[in-house]
């Protein structure tokens, strides 16, 4: 009987052991970075994957160590931090809770967790380095000229690159360096010759007077024992602005300047700090003669500086660098991703005009650059010229660029084969003339390149309509050509700017397609900082134009963009960190903007870019015109007073929480009051001023269906089927009609293919979206070819309504999946990586059946609907749902749905429908 025992015993452990060994814990990350190396937040986030075979595996507990060396570490002893076993689900925002760690300190980190299937191992070891916490530890001067000098380009905006550098000595072999630079506006750093990152256009741009973004890199295999050199250049960026002639319009804030730093240390543990001072040595005298966002920028081969980054060059004509002020704003850590050259396109046709010109068309349009080459002699000039389309003669369509001069310069040394591409600048187009050039005209020497922030994409969708498709195509594209470190509007004229309005949804739709919560969570950080005293916010941020025009709709969008970061990430931080600022700026509207009705009365931009009724109404007409709403205001007010509401709730600001909802019920009441129309309808019948009051629940119950009826009838009949909204409206209008059941009319929105539509720009040629729904024949002074304002809630309906992907709790820890089976829709394939991991949603349907394959990442569960006729129908994995693992039937047969809880894991159902 002992015998018989212990083998049971054995077979258990056995069991057990093999169950625990197939969980794993993964891509462990700080900050949502993995392994960072200046993190200057004190108390940073840590998050972690699970891998598990067996459905439903769901973390306990965690323990999570940090420690002051790998050493330790390995020893599982957590100097800085031992959490101990803390019972939670929680993987996915664990804030750091141990000692107070000091600047530039490495720490390293491991967790392990307990499941419902047993125990993980220790993760493989992550580690983050503190950031430069205080102003102390920058033990240096800023550098540069202060002034124009006689080889500047003094042109509107313009200036030649300031190059920069020095050498010394390190004298004992070096056991780590890592370098701290602020390069303003933009820098090119390198060591030795080699340039330091992949990065482009840093740092990241903000607001120089209020933030300044710090780049630290790992240099310690660029250094060399003995003689070294450094070199940075610097081009103007946003810091010396791109329009110097607007000072009450546009922010421009000195010229370019830098300051920079190298920690050595030592084998022996000593320590050395080469730093920015005037034992630099500087020269404006170098090839790229001029540097302009919005204009281009020029080179000049015949005057590179050969081996200037190098030990031994001659710098005995360059001048002494010069200790210049300060710029005011605080000095962080640069949280955000890089731009980079994130892809190579290459040309889809070369279209000759005469000896020397011709056009290069990449066959889609992009924000970037081109590098090519060219053979030639010295002196003689190429010029890039870039376009976003053609007109009907076939030249290039330059009209939608403003002043913007997007042209690039570059002349030619002489000799063998010379290949170039820009460094401070950069264009949105498909098109680039040539002029003058006399190399060989053959596609492989043009090359696109691609310049986004470098995000991953984390999202994908397919589905059986093409226009669908095309659609998400043209949206990523336009999305990420408008990533700049901040989000922009369009990548082609002279604006470029972070319009709040543009993003207040559809950055929400963004955040499915690519791993953008650092990126916007830096935007925020923008949006606070451009507060005034008084609480004004503005519609630009960061607020390089001086537009504080008091609206609501457009700085509202600080609220919306918080939220959303909060229910895709379960940052908390997030709304603490912003609460007092929105506070005070909802404070401020009401008491300034509240007339005697109720009504918050201040309106600039109304509806947006609605579209004309006709395009022939449209031709030739110029779209920036402003129709104020007090309409969208006071409705806008009422939903964010909502949000304050919730974030109060959250953020344990308690007494707020009645203040606001008390005041959103009398600015319900006066809404209803003076724009309610006993027709059955809000306003004008507009068809955004009925969807915000139905979206935003303004609407009397008892009215409700009469207000319903007329939004159909608006889109059915007065506008045959088509949409009618302009930037306001878009933002709600998917996601209303579903709601109210009208998800088939919301597809047919969206497939449409005639005059207003996105199917409309894709007839037209559209490889992005649009800034205009008649962007084809509206006046060019405004008329983008590639902005997102017009996506407003479109991607959020692929994913959330189309596939059904949506967090119900906690960022996807509990998961809502209700897929609307639509018109002709036959199938929907759709992807997304959760912070949890990959949540898949994957149907098909014909007259009878439906198939549905999904996967739920361990640690999350999800609340899902299955289309069906009976429950009897239902097979999952051949199984019956009564025999099937891993579920829980909650609802039997409801408008056509079962309702289904499932645990993690992959599923595949079929039922009748």
């Amino acid at each position: 009987m002992k015998l018989k025992i212990g083998i049971i015993w054995i077979i258990l452990c056995n069991v057990f052991i093999a169950k625990s060994q197939s969980i794993t814990v993964h891509d462990l990350r700080c900050e949502l970075i993995e392994n960072p190396i200046s993190i200057d937040i004190e108390n940073p986030r840590l998050s972690w994957k699970i891998l598990g075979q067996q459905r439903g595996v769901v973390q306990e507990s965690y323990h999570v160590l940090v420690a002051s060396s790998l050493e330790l570490l390995n020893r599982n002893i957590g100097d800085l931090w031992d959490s101990k076993n803390i019972s939670s689900r929680n993987s996915i925002s664990v804030y750091y809770a141990g000692e107070k760690l000091r600047s530039r300190k490495q720490v390293f980190w491991k967790v392990k967790i307990k499941t419902n299937f047993g125990e993980s191992g220790w993760s493989e070891p992550a580690n983050w380095t503190v950031g430069l916490l205080i102003y102390k530890d920058w033990y240096n001067r800023w550098i540069g000229f202060d002034g124009y000098l006689s080889s500047d380009n003094q042109t509107e905006g313009k200036l030649a690159a300031r190059y920069f550098r020095k050498e010394f000595q390190t004298s004992k072999k070096v056991k780590k360096a890592v370098a701290y630079i602020m390069g303003l506006g933009l820098y090119e750093m390198y060591i030795n010759g080699n340039k330091i990152g992949d990065q482009v256009l840093a740092p990241t741009p903000t607001d120089y007077s209020q933030n300044i973004k710090y780049n630290a890199f790992d240099v310690t295999s660029n250094l060399q024992q003995g003689d070294n050199a450094i070199g940075v250049v610097l081009g103007n960026g946003r810091f010396y602005a791109m329009r110097q002639s607007k000072p009450y319009k546009v922010k421009s804030f000195g010229f370019p300047k830098m300051q920079m730093q190298i920690f050595v240390t030592y084998e022996d543990g000593s320590t050395q700090v080469i730093r920015s001072d005037d034992s630099w040595k500087g020269t404006t005298d170098g090839p790229i003669t001029a540097n302009n966002e919005y204009d281009g920028e020029e080179y000049d081969a015949r005057k590179e500086l050969v081996g200037w980054t190098r030990v031994g060059y001659d710098d005995s004509k360059w001048s002494k660098a010069l200790y210049v002020q300060q710029p005011s704003g605080k000095y962080e850590a640069q949280i955000n991703s890089f731009m980079k050259v994130m892809q190579d396109i290459k040309p889809v046709q070369i279209i000759q005009k005469e000896k020397g010109r011709f056009i290069v068309d990449f066959g889609q349009n992009f924000s970037g650059w081109v590098k090519f080459k060219v053979t030639g002699n010295a002196g003689e000039q190429v010029k890039l010229k870039f376009a976003e389309s053609l007109q009907d003669n076939g030249e290039l369509f330059l009209d939608n660029l403003r002043d913007a001069k997007s042209t690039d310069t570059y002349i030619l040394k002489g000799g063998s084969v010379e290949e170039w591409e820009p460094t401070f600048t950069y264009h949105g187009f498909r098109y680039v003339e040539f002029t003058n050039y006399s190399g060989l005209v053959d596609p492989k020497n043009f090359v696109g390149r691609f310049v986004y922030d470098d995000l991953a994409t984390i999202g994908s969708f397919q589905s059986s309509n093409s226009i669908l498709n095309k659609i998400y195509q043209n949206a990523w594209w336009g999305t990420a050509s408008n990533y700049k470190g901040m989000p922009i509007d369009c990548p082609q004229r002279n604006e470029r700017q972070p319009w709040l309005g543009d993003r207040t949804v559809t950055a929400y739709g963004e955040s499915f397609m690519f791993d953008n919560l650092n990126f916007y969570n830096k935007w925020l950080e923008d949006i606070r900082l451009s507060q005034t005293a008084d609480g004004s916010i503005s519609d630009v941020a960061p607020a390089f134009w001086r537009y504080y025009s008091d609206n609501i709709s457009w700085p509202g969008t600080y609220l919306v963009v918080a939220d959303m970061l909060y229910e895709q990430s379960n940052d908390l931080r997030i709304l603490s960190h912003h609460y007092s600022a929105m506070r005070k700026w909802m404070n401020y509207m009401y008491s300034n903007y509240t007339n005697e009705k109720g009504i918050i009365s201040k309106d600039s931009y109304g509806d947006w870019c609605f579209p004309p009724e006709s395009i022939e109404a449209g031709r030739g007409k110029i779209a920036d015109k402003k129709y104020p709403s007090p309409l969208i205001s006071t409705a806008y007010y009422y939903h964010l007073l909502g949000l304050m509401e919730k974030f109060s709730k959250l953020t344990g600001n308690h007494q707020d929480t009645q203040n606001f909802s008390a005041r959103a019920e009398k600015i319900k009441n006066a809404f209803n009051s003076v724009f309610y129309n006993e027709k059955g309808f809000y306003g004008d019948n507009k068809l955004t001023e009925n969807i915000l009051a139905v979206n935003f629940g303004l609407v009397e119950a008892k009215n409700r269906g009469s207000v319903i009826n007329n939004m159909i009838n608006t889109i059915k009949v007065v506008h045959s089927g088509h949409l009618s909204t302009g930037v306001v409206g878009v933002q709600w209008l998917m996601r209303t009609l579903t709601d109210i059941g009208q998800a088939d009319l919301a597809y047919e929105l969206a497939t449409k293919k005639t005059y207003p539509s996105w199917g409309y720009m894709i007839e037209n040629g559209a490889t992005t979206i649009w800034e205009l729904w008649n962007g084809n024949s509206a006046h060019p002074k405004m008329n983008s070819q590639n902005h997102v304002m017009m996506l407003g809630d479109l991607m959020v309906w692929y994913y959330e309504n189309l596939a059904g992907i949506k967090s119900k709790e906690n960022a996807f820890q509990t998961i809502e999946m209700k897929p609307e089976l639509v018109g002709d829709l036959n199938f929907v394939n759709a992807t997304y990586q959760s912070l949890y991991g990959q949540i898949d949603s994957k149907w098909k349907k014909t007259k009878n059946d439906f198939q549905w394959e999904i996967a739920i990442p361990v640690n999350a569960t999800a609340v899902i609907y299955i289309p069906t006729s009976s429950v009897a129908s239902i097979y999952e994995s051949g199984k019956s749902l009564k025999d099937a693992k891993g579920l829980k039937v909650l609802e039997d047969v409801k408008e056509g749905r079962v309702k289904v809880e499932v645990v993690s894991g992959n599923y595949l159902f079929k039922s009748k429908i």
